[in-house]
């Protein structure tokens, strides 16, 4: 779950410190790959649409910040050719977490949402979203690959959602300090880490699946094979080593500006972050990486309301929206990996900025385990015995009381 997002990525200069490492085959198959065969509750029933008419003339949605505006404050403008097009007025309602959104899709008034990880399978069992017919938007056939058919977006194969935008919540660290260069998480799990008391943290529930996943490589006889799949002695383990860590954080942050400042203070020399925070840093002093352990990541989905007043409206957005020019548009302002593969040909800057993000290499978004709402019956296919979201909330809470 994610506070508001509000990047603004307006040029690539030497501000950018892209130090990737190689990703290779660190990724974990039960995150990564979707159902991989495992065969997962049925949500609620739901019917997909098999056509799409001539649109109602209205369309509600709920979005992060500037992934639906009208250019007014210096945002792509995405409502306004998409309503010259189509005729259908986009209203928007700007979610500030994964939480509000869940919560404001349960009241039927919205068409559609732009959802993370950490919510989109809270929506699908909810029946609060309807599966989606892929056929019927076009520009699907060139979103990434490995962006579809997904824990997160997908339930036994069926597609609730179309992608839209993602990322890794890289290791980034200051290159003057945090010397040699890190290549591991252990830098901010070691309880002898040299830098303790300049560590910085994302403040969020969902935080728990980066210290499952470190210890997925570290303790492997907890067994844990997805960290969003935890029984009750992994989750534990992982809740453990958080509150271990507590004692040598500086500070947590969920606004993307936090992480920033804290790092050009000097407060924070080394933590998780998303790749923008790293690119909006002091020119040259920040370098970020996948480390060996692999990385958690967030995937958004724009997905359709089942109880959409105006179907025809949606499917119509879900095809602009991941057209290869809106979907630039708002990924590059934004500051994220666009879903569209053409997306990176729209300009030259545009390829750099896809180069910067990783957007077309799979083996960097492979090694990425991305949010996903964990739920009591495992993403592992082990049965009702995994510790659900809402323990995950309020161990969260313990963590940093």
């Amino acid at each position: 779950m994610h506070t508001t997002r509000l990047l603004k990525v307006g040029t690539l200069g030497a501000a950018v410190v892209l130090l990737a490492a190689a990703c290779g085959s660190s990724s974990s198959p039960s995150t990564s790959s979707g159902g991989n065969g495992t065969q997962r509750p049925a949500p609620p029933a739901g019917t997909a649409a098999t056509s799409v008419g001539t649109g109602e003339g209205t369309l509600n949605l709920i979005t992060w910040p500037d992934y639906a505006d009208d250019g007014s404050n210096g945002t792509p403008d995405t409502t306004g050719p998409f309503t010259k097009a189509t005729g259908c007025k986009v209203n928007v309602k700007v979610g500030n977490t994964s939480d509000e959104m869940v919560t404001l899709m349960k009241s039927g008034q919205y068409d559609g949402v732009s959802a993370s990880g950490d919510a989109t399978l809270r929506l699908i069992y909810g029946g609060d979203v309807a599966p989606v017919n892929t056929s019927l938007v076009p520009n699907y056939a060139t979103v990434s690959d490995f962006l579809k058919n997904k824990q997160w977006n997908s339930v036994n194969g069926q597609m609730y959602g179309i992608p839209h935008g993602w990322g890794a919540n890289v290791l980034a660290y200051n290159l003057a300090t945090v010397k040699p260069a890190p290549t591991s998480w252990s830098v901010v799990f070691d309880a002898n880490s040299p830098y303790k008391g300049k560590i910085t943290a994302y403040d969020s529930p969902i935080y728990i699946a980066d210290a499952a996943l470190y210890l997925m490589k570290t303790k492997p006889d907890l067994k844990i094979t997805n960290p969003y799949a935890l029984d009750q002695t992994q989750f534990q383990a992982a809740v453990d080593l958080l509150k271990q860590q507590r004692t040598m954080i500086s500070s947590y942050w969920a606004s993307y500006t936090d992480e920033v400042k804290s790092f050009d203070a000097g407060a924070s020399v080394v933590g998780t972050a998303w790749q923008v925070n790293v690119n909006t840093m002091k020119a040259n002093t920040v370098g970020s990486l996948v480390p060996t352990e692999g990385a958690t990541g967030w995937s958004d989905t724009w997905m359709v309301s089942s109880k959409a007043a105006h179907p025809n409206c949606m499917y119509k957005w879900l095809d602009y929206i991941v057209s290869a020019d809106a979907n630039a548009g708002v990924a590059y302002y934004f500051g994220e990996a666009p879903a569209q593969t053409k997306a990176c040909d729209v300009s030259a800057d545009m390829k750099t900025f896809c180069q910067t993000y990783h957007a077309l290499d799979s083996a960097y978004a492979d090694s990425i385990s991305y949010w996903t709402t964990p739920t009591k019956n495992c993403l592992d296919g082990r049965g009702d015995i995994c510790v659900d979201y809402s323990a995950w909330v309020q161990a969260w809470t313990d963590i940093k009381g």
